[in-house]
């Protein structure tokens, strides 16, 4: 009897503590809505293969620069402006204003997602490991 009333004690607390895991886990992890315009970007982003020079949260391709939060860091008319134009290193693609306006839409919308490469992080009582707030 003994026996069982352990089992039954220590079940009980796991599914709680793996139901608890599971939703502080994932409440924090909501995406934003995606506009039509980046839906449209993402699709450019993928049918000229961007992801071959360039990354998010750095996954990707190495030559190009990391371009998670690069509207954040930099501003939307610096990436139109590179966009349209090309580099040295980036071809010109020859664009429409309209694909040019719907990449940058599409990189504004990853830049809310999140932050590359996180700085600080948390680990919280749950074992979760989180990006610390930032202070400013």
């Amino acid at each position: 009897m003994n026996n069982r009333l352990v089992f039954g004690t220590l079940f009980v607390a796991f599914i709680a503590y793996s139901s608890q895991v599971y939703t502080s886990g994932t409440a924090s992890m909501q995406t934003p809505p995606m506009s039509d315009e980046a839906r449209h970007g993402q699709q450019l982003f993928q049918d000229y293969n961007c992801i071959a020079c360039h990354q998010f949260y750095g996954l990707g391709g190495y030559m190009g620069p990391d371009l998670t939060n690069v509207i954040s860091k930099r501003s939307g008319a610096y990436s139109a402006a590179f966009i349209r134009a090309g580099t040295a290193t980036m071809p010109n693609f020859g664009l429409a204003p309209d694909e040019v306006s719907a990449l940058v839409e599409y990189l504004r919308f990853v830049d809310r997602t999140g932050t590359y490469p996180p700085e600080e992080y948390e680990v919280r009582w749950t074992g979760v490991v989180e990006q610390a707030d930032d202070p400013a």
